[in-house]
């Protein structure tokens, strides 16, 4: 959401993208929890044995159909900075020990 930056009287200075919000306590707890929520229930039904395909289509109309949780949250557009911060983890997981499948 904002990024805080120092003036040079040591004050903090909130910088906020254009139509955004601050939320601070209770509030920003439960958006994050929300977002984290959202984020499992996309990729929760493509994980396991029984771990269902997901077919995705971009803005320009391409097709990916896949299964792999990675996969699925590379493709998708995320705004909220807690679910952004999940798509990052899983990508960075997957770059450094993959996902456990041998092929």
């Amino acid at each position: 959401m904002g990024m805080q930056a120092t003036s040079k009287g040591n004050m903090p200075v909130v910088l906020l993208k254009e139509g955004g919000t601050e939320t601070k306590g209770r509030d920003a707890q439960k958006n994050n929890i929300a977002a984290a929520k959202i984020v499992a229930e996309i990729v929760h039904t493509s994980l396991g044995p029984r771990g269902m395909d997901k077919m995705l289509v971009d803005s320009l109309g391409d097709v990916t159909i896949t299964n792999d949780g990675a996969t699925i949250l590379k493709e998708i557009d995320v705004q909220h900075p807690a679910a952004k911060m999940l798509v990052e983890i899983s990508k960075t997981t997957d770059n450094e020990v993959g996902d456990g499948t041998t092929s």
